[in-house]
């Protein structure tokens, strides 16, 4: 009786050793195609700046689109959106607008 596994490949414990592509070469992947107005907001502004001191909106978003601003609202970057709607889920207070862009915009991705 063989004790060796069948097609198990050599693999490092490091890993793989192929370069992994940075973040920024990653969402070059993507088009947003710009409906012309945001599909993303904060509910209300006074919330943000008075309640808020996480920022969970900004920390969770994989593209950047959610930055926090010097006036204790965060700004949106909209048209770097991947759609995940992390941001609506992340914010404690529940003060995130998130609506799909309108028909025919929004996020296109290329490879998969």
């Amino acid at each position: 009786m063989s004790t060796t596994t069948p097609n198990v490949p050599n693999v490092s414990p490091e890993g793989p050793s192929a370069e992994n592509d940075s973040l920024e070469d990653r969402l070059y992947t993507v088009r947003y195609d710009d409906a012309g107005e945001s599909h993303l907001d904060v509910k209300v502004p006074g919330i943000c700046a008075e309640s808020c001191h996480s920022y969970d909106c900004v920390d969770v978003c994989p593209a950047n689109v959610w930055r926090e601003g010097e006036d204790g609202v965060p700004h949106i970057a909209y048209e770097n959106c991947l759609e995940c709607g992390s941001c609506r889920w992340a914010c404690p207070q529940g003060n995130v607008e998130w609506t799909y862009p309108t028909r025919g915009a929004g996020v296109t991705y290329k490879n998969g």
